[in-house]
């Protein structure tokens, strides 16, 4: 499994890795999300893509009933869009 720090290192977008090292404990719930999320990404051998995050996120907001898991999904998924460019 990839460590958190690597994960950052393999994301498509140089703005999304640089906001979340520089945020801290603020949002340790969505980095960690995140990471899962990209590290799950890497696993499956799909390419690395901002899409490809927000597709994940999405699902995983669809699927959670838990109302602070859904809320801690929203804020990674205002992120991750607020945050970086369109893949081309």
């Amino acid at each position: 499994m990839i460590q958190e720090s690597e994960a950052y290192t393999n994301l498509p977008d140089n703005t999304l890795s640089n906001y979340f090292r520089n945020a801290g404990e603020m949002l340790a719930e969505e980095s960690l999300l995140l990471g899962t999320v990209v590290n799950s990404i890497i696993a499956s051998q799909e390419p690395l893509t901002n899409k490809a995050i927000i597709v994940r996120l999405m699902a995983a907001l669809k699927t959670t009933q838990d109302a602070v898991k859904c809320d801690v999904i929203r804020k990674t998924l205002e992120i991750v869009v607020n945050h970086t460019t369109d893949d081309i």
